[in-house]
């Protein structure tokens, strides 16, 4: 973290991005605490939304979580007349613009690490410079980031376990302790009649923002600062068992708060506390649940540290690769997107992320491993695909995760460890309730044929209803005969090693 020396202004002005809540927001907390009066925005950026399909999970659940945010601001501050201002534009310019409107000495935000982000950060910085504002920034989406945690030389780690143990050896009190505005919640800025006329007097809806409702609502999926409490709440009775349910699709094993952390509807320091509050009283769910957001701080400071990475192998002896890329790799790809591979357990994986933007972390893996190992295809396309399509999408970790399936990451699995999807499944999904839930055209099947429907006799698949190739595909691919291609593929790793 920047060590900032803070003066105390008239006015300032808090920039909401990955922390749409008002508790333990680090930012927030220090604005209101050296302003006399403090207005909260939150940008809707063009330069993001733009790339965007216009039925888009996310931007439904931020919108949401602004909505909520909206009503937790008026109640704290004991006012309707302070609200978040909403933003429709390219934030390089709206920032330093609303600055200039509102008249404020200085703007605090959180530190966005992605490469763009850190861009587009430098640019307002500047703009405000020129205008005579003050830019603040803060760690608050992680609990060490950048360079905190090194080795003995002073080095970033590569490898997770020394990283955590150094984590948890580092890890204080001071840490995760919690920033609590409620002393300076008088501290928030009513806006001026001349100020109400120029801006939105309400939360951008949806629609005005050109985009299109999705499911949302029908998934059940809980938004904002009220949905983090209720589902962090849920996951404390499970917790403890969470080492014993989480590779398990069909059982309700994990927190399900990852879209939460991505957009800062709960604090990670909240979380990390309770966590290891737990684990030191000897809870192993608990334990494991906390490596879980250990993880999150490796891959993002693996990101800081590594740029790279965002486009090409950790381990740059890993892009010497040859990659399946002409048009059959390509019809094999989009079987994949289209959870039409043959493998159930990859098919009803994929049918979970392209109808609620959510997937097991589990199958994230199994599903990685089979594009890259079983089809032979660039792990970047199947990041790209996930980065479209999960809510709770994350660069660093969903950058790392597939480099790890991939064997190209950083501590990743070693190539020649290729997930059988059959086994992975009859492990993980034994009575196929995972299955089932996504695939119910298979359903009829006795739990022995669901797994490997083409090993099925053919009198089972007629007394099920299932006409491989017609209402299920056949395999797309050998597993067998895909395992030893890829052992032919990875070689090149080999012989570089070797040179």
């Amino acid at each position: 973290m920047h060590k900032h020396t803070i003066d105390n202004f008239q006015s300032g002005l808090v920039w909401f991005r990955r922390d749409l809540r008002l508790h333990d927001q680090h930012a927030l907390f220090l604005a209101l605490k050296h302003c006399k009066e403090v207005y909260c925005v939150f940008v809707f950026d063009t330069d993001i939304l733009d790339t965007l399909p216009r039925e888009d999970r996310r931007v439904e659940f931020i919108q949401e979580s602004i909505l909520n945010l909206d009503t937790h601001l008026k109640n704290t501050a004991q006012s309707n007349d302070v609200r978040i201002i909403t933003l429709h534009g390219s934030a390089v310019q709206e920032i330093p613009d609303i600055a200039k409107l509102l008249g404020v000495q200085a703007v605090f935000t959180n530190h966005d690490d992605e490469p763009a982000a850190l861009k587009r950060d430098a640019l307002i910085r500047g703009k405000l410079a020129a205008q005579g504002a003050s830019y603040f920034d803060f760690k608050d989406h992680v609990i060490f980031e950048r360079s905190e945690v090194l080795t003995q030389t002073g080095k970033p780690y590569g490898v997770f376990t020394p990283y955590k143990n150094a984590w948890l050896k580092k890890v204080s009190e001071t840490d995760l302790q919690s920033f609590d505005i409620k002393p300076y919640k008088s501290n928030f800025a009513v806006l001026k009649a001349a100020h109400r006329q120029r801006l939105k007097a309400s939360v951008h809806t949806l629609e005005e923002l050109g985009f299109q409702r999705t499911n949302l609502k029908e998934l059940g999926v809980h938004t904002g600062i009220d949905g983090g409490k209720f589902l962090f709440k849920d996951f404390l009775k499970r917790m403890d068992l969470y080492h014993e349910t989480r590779n398990f699709p069909g059982v309700k094993g994990p927190s399900y708060l990852g879209v939460h952390l991505r957009f800062g509807t709960v604090s990670i320091r909240e979380l990390a506390r309770t966590a290891l509050e737990k684990a030191n009283a000897g809870s192993e769910g608990a334990s494991i649940w906390l490596s879980e957001l250990i993880w999150r701080d490796f891959y993002a400071q693996i990101l800081h540290h590594h740029p790279r990475v965002v486009t090409q192998s950790f381990k740059p002896e890993y892009d010497l690769i040859q990659w399946e890329d002409d048009k059959a790799a390509k019809k094999l790809f989009a079987a994949w997107c289209d959870a039409q591979t043959g493998f159930p357990v990859v098919d009803a994986a994929m049918r979970q992320i392209n109808s609620t933007g959510y997937m097991h972390n589990r199958l994230r893996m199994v599903v990685a491993s089979f594009l890259v190992k079983d089809l032979g295809i660039d792990w970047r396309w199947g990041e790209a695909y996930f980065a479209k399509h999960l809510l709770d999408f994350d660069l660093s970790s969903n950058n790392g995760g597939w480099q790890w399936a991939s064997s190209s990451g950083c501590d990743a699995q070693p190539y020649f460890r290729i997930f059988n999807p059959v086994s992975q499944s009859e492990r993980f999904d034994p009575k196929g309730t995972f299955i089932h839930r996504y695939l119910p055209e298979l359903r009829n099947l006795s739990p022995a044929a669901l797994h490997a429907p083409w090993t099925a006799k053919p009198v089972e698949l007629l007394s099920a209803d299932v006409q491989l190739g017609k209402n299920y595909p056949l395999p797309i691919v050998d597993h067998a005969k895909a395992r030893e291609k890829t052992l032919m593929r990875y070689s090149v790793i080999k012989s570089t090693k070797t040179k």
